[in-house]
């Protein structure tokens, strides 16, 4: 079984969050760096602030969505100090 995971990115030049699901954070935030994705082009150079891992897809999506609904900075913050990015993550 594939685990799937949130992740929150930090664009370094605004400070804005980016939150999404994936099942390779490494390479997606490699792709969010690369221009790859149309919400977070014009913002490189994001980093890794948070991950937190589910066992499906769908727990994956609902998290997302409940984070984004939110929409509180706050909230983000004391998640990420919850969920830090492992060191492992990344070669």
């Amino acid at each position: 079984m594939d685990s799937f995971f949130i992740y929150i990115i930090q664009s370094q030049p605004t400070g804005r969050f980016y939150i999404g699901q994936t099942n390779n954070v490494y390479q997606r935030v490699v792709r969010h760096n690369q221009g790859g994705c149309t919400a977070t082009r014009k913002q490189a150079t994001w980093i890794l602030c948070a991950v937190r891992a589910f066992n499906s897809r769908a727990e994956a999506m609902a998290e997302e969505r409940a984070l984004k609904a939110k929409k509180s900075s706050h909230f983000l913050r004391w998640y990420i100090q919850q969920f830090p990015p492992p060191a492992s993550l990344f070669p």
